[in-house]
């Protein structure tokens, strides 16, 4: 019974590492597609959006077999309500990067993103993403310190989402208020994703440790 129950963990696990995978494949293409205009490109994300729902739907219902037939007390139900938990941020850190994707149709032939703000939205799609791969090993192998790892890099990511801000609120924003305000959205997806990221990390890290995780710096 024992082995059963922790062959069903891994395979909860997979499905949580194959989720990230695909959510950060997702957010590199919709940038590169954001900062390029390709259509091809933003509906190819549109499209795989499809699998990462398939994965979080068929994760839940592993955990409820789980549930179920194995009858978990204590931290091992813990375990196999975070996977849950961790699906459905990941399926919506997918959906950000669906939206993403989808403002590049929107306004196709034309650029989402000025010449003044590619270097930071080309550096808020590589953070991302690189989130998002960084939470594969953390599922695979929790340990202290990756939840507060993870919170300093989303720092950066609030930096340049302020930054991004600041810049179609200056006086010197000459592109008008349409594009002003779909480049508010789309920073805020970004800003979104991350902080979907750290909530995944956190959780993890309270499961596999039994106390909750604390951040570096203030």
């Amino acid at each position: 019974m024992r082995e059963t129950f922790r062959g069903e963990l891994a395979e909860l696990r997979e499905f949580l590492s194959r989720m990230c995978k695909l959510a950060a494949a997702a957010m590199r293409q919709a940038t590169d597609a954001l900062l390029s205009a390709d259509l091809v490109g933003a509906e190819a994300v549109l499209a795989a959006d499809a699998e990462l729902d398939l994965l979080r739907d068929e994760c839940e219902e592993r955990a409820r077999q789980t549930l179920a037939l194995q009858a978990p007390k204590a931290s091992d139900l813990r375990l196999v309500l975070s996977a849950v938990y961790c699906a459905d941020r990941i399926e919506r850190m997918g959906d950000l990067a669906e939206h993403i994707a989808n403002m590049t149709r929107r306004v196709h032939p034309s650029q989402v993103v000025p010449d003044e703000l590619r270097d930071t939205f080309a550096a808020l799609g590589e953070i991302t993403a690189d989130m998002a791969e960084g939470l594969v090993a953390h599922i695979a192998s929790p340990r202290e310190g990756s939840y507060a790892e993870l919170n300093q890099t989303d720092q950066q990511v609030d930096d340049l989402h302020a930054a991004v801000l600041a810049t179609i609120t200056g006086r010197s924003w000459t592109h008008g208020v349409p594009m002003a305000t779909c480049l508010a959205l789309v920073a805020r997806f970004y800003e979104r994703y991350a902080d979907q990221a750290v909530s995944v990390a956190k959780r993890i890290e309270f499961v596999s440790t039994g106390t909750t995780p604390r951040q570096f710096g203030p």
